[in-house]
């Protein structure tokens, strides 16, 4: 009975320690104190003897163990709260450059269709301030600084330098000029002249009748006056 004592009494110390030998070697005490009938009293006396060695470790070196071990689990804390941050801000970063990159989309299509609206609302403020040829008086003759003036008046701004300068290499503003040799007649050297008849009957007499069919030919054939003075400067004529 006293034996009994003993082995309960080193099982418990043997509980209070950190160290991984020691919770070994109360397993082994356990196992005695379980009342195992093929140990002698001289075998439980000696197993009690082992587990009081391995029982009594000093207490420094228990609070060591017990301070390992609560910073490799520190550690590993760290360690996985890291990957988990690190990962929550990889996810971060990736939703982020999407939003970015969506508004960076929205934006330039809406610079895009801002540029369109704007360079439509300017082809209609040109088209609206342009006079049609039936607006200006006929006269018996007109100057080259009244022609370039109905010019300035009928073709968009944008378009009168590039639609004057095919003009003065073609007849350099005489709305009656022919061509000797083939016929060409007037401000754009048409062939034959009476095709610009299409837009008014007076077009061998009325400038404005004539820019009015140059500016049209120009439009339709290459889009506009600046396409038509790039074709010409590649080939000498349009």
């Amino acid at each position: 009975m006293l034996e009994g004592n003993r082995v309960s009494r080193i099982s418990v110390r043997g509980f209070a320690v950190a160290s991984a030998t020691a919770v070994t070697a109360v397993g082994a005490v356990t196992g005695v104190a379980s009342g195992s009938t093929a140990q002698s009293p001289s075998d439980a006396e000696a197993t009690a003897g082992d587990v009081t060695l391995l029982a009594d470790i000093p207490a420094g070196q228990q609070a060591q163990v017990q301070t390992a071990s609560l910073t490799q689990q520190a550690d590993a804390q760290a360690i996985a709260a890291d990957a988990s941050a690190k990962k929550d801000a990889e996810e971060s970063a990736r939703k982020q450059a999407a939003e970015d990159a969506i508004a960076k989309q929205k934006a330039a299509e809406k610079a895009e269709q801002a540029a369109k609206d704007r360079k439509e609302a300017e082809a209609k403020a040109s088209r609206s301030s342009t006079r049609d040829a039936t607006t200006f008086s006929v006269q018996s003759s007109y100057t080259v600084a009244q022609i370039q003036a109905m010019a300035r008046q009928m073709v968009p701004s944008g378009q009168f330098q590039c639609f004057s300068n095919i003009v003065d290499h073609e007849s350099s503003w005489n709305y009656r000029a022919v061509n000797a040799s083939s016929g060409a007649y007037g401000l754009f050297q048409a062939l034959p002249g009476s095709k610009m008849s299409s837009v008014g009957s007076d077009w061998q007499t009325n400038p404005a009748t004539q820019i009015k069919w140059g500016l049209n030919y120009m439009d339709s054939r290459y889009g506009s006056p600046c396409e038509a003075w790039s074709f010409w400067q590649a080939n000498n004529w349009y």
